[in-house]
């Protein structure tokens, strides 16, 4: 993707989180969008795969761990299928009324569990977003890369307690070590070839402490945003 997307004067902003399973997207999402809404704007949130009725079930094919030799090439089509509904039914209709749209993974996310865990490579995933998502970049993403260790034992863990009364959602979560190292090397990889769009966060760090460095990061942007129009 590229660093810069152009845009129309009206468009809202476009922000993605990023990370492994366990890196506590999900809870600095909830913060994040409460902390947006008592400042007055008006924000969506939605998650991929799913936010859509496809989608949902688009995700309950791929997460879930009972899905069996589901191959790399159509799982990367399924995320792209999703992606693509997604776009067209939440995304854009939402920045098209000035809307600030926070979603749960986007096309990073591909790149790193299919072009790197999967070993696709970039190159494919890269030339599939062009393709399917009609040049919509995030604004900014937020890449939160705590511990690797901590952070795939807490996926894990939280898989195991979801499984037994909640959705089977823990398909990628059993993949080996391996697999998972590989996603977390190519998320570094696309921090550093996109520092502008990506603003990286390291470490294992208290919740509140986090939840801070994020509110600066997007009340900066969101401020010069407003100059820039």
């Amino acid at each position: 993707m590229s660093a810069v997307s152009a845009r129309p004067a009206s468009r809202g902003f476009f922000l993605t989180f990023e990370g492994p399973d366990g890196s506590g997207k999900s809870t600095q999402i909830r913060k994040l969008a409460a902390h947006l809404e008592s400042q007055g704007h008006s924000v969506v949130v939605t998650r991929q795969p799913g936010g859509t009725h496809l989608g949902d079930r688009i995700r309950s094919l791929i997460l879930d761990s009972r899905t069996e030799n589901l191959a790399p090439v159509a799982e990367l089509g399924l995320m792209f299928s999703d992606r693509a509904q997604a776009i067209a039914q939440v995304i854009r209709p939402a920045l098209d009324q000035g809307r600030i749209v926070l979603c749960d993974r986007y096309t990073d996310s591909t790149e790193a569990y299919q072009g790197g865990g999967r070993q696709l490579g970039s190159e494919v995933v890269r030339r599939m977003h062009r393709v399917m998502c009609g040049g919509l970049d995030p604004d900014l993403t937020i890449l939160l890369l705590a511990n690797f260790d901590r952070s795939l034992a807490r996926a894990r863990r939280r898989n195991d307690r979801v499984a037994v009364s909640g959705p089977n959602e823990g398909r990628f979560e059993c993949e080996d070590e391996e697999f998972h190292r590989r996603v977390y090397l190519k998320y570094q990889e696309i921090a550093a070839r996109e520092p502008a769009r990506v603003a990286l966060i390291e470490g294992d760090q208290p919740i509140d402490a986090i939840h801070r460095q994020i509110i600066s990061l997007v009340d900066k942007r969101l401020r010069i945003l407003t100059v820039t129009r």
